[in-house]
């Protein structure tokens, strides 16, 4: 079992994780507030931008291959390296909804 840093940047927040525990768990053991939600990689609540080294996260069935280059859903990822993380930002398949600003086929009522 090998065991890495992982830095949030902007925060001030490191932690020690190991290749065998997820990111996310880590971060509740730890008492950081990392967002989460379903916790089975669909949500992308807990998703950070990967600044910095590499993850494994087979079961992020959330993101696109290119997206899970990028970033990291915690709630699946485990490090395979040192890192450094951007938490809350999303990939552009998520933020492009955010923006759009849909309303889901809502009607106004006049």
């Amino acid at each position: 079992m090998t065991e890495y840093t992982i830095e949030f940047v902007g925060t001030g927040e490191t932690i020690t994780c190991t290749d065998k525990e997820t990111i996310l768990s880590r971060c509740l053991e730890e008492g950081i507030a990392q967002e989460y939600s379903c916790r089975v990689g669909m949500c992308l609540a807990c998703s950070a931008k990967i600044l910095e080294g590499e993850v494994t996260q087979p079961a992020a069935r959330g993101l696109t291959e290119e997206e899970a280059e990028n970033f990291a859903l915690t709630c699946m990822a485990r490090p395979q390296s040192d890192l450094r993380l951007d938490r809350g930002k999303y990939p552009p398949s998520i933020e492009g909804d955010l923006a759009g600003g849909t309303n889901d086929g809502a009607v106004a009522d006049d």
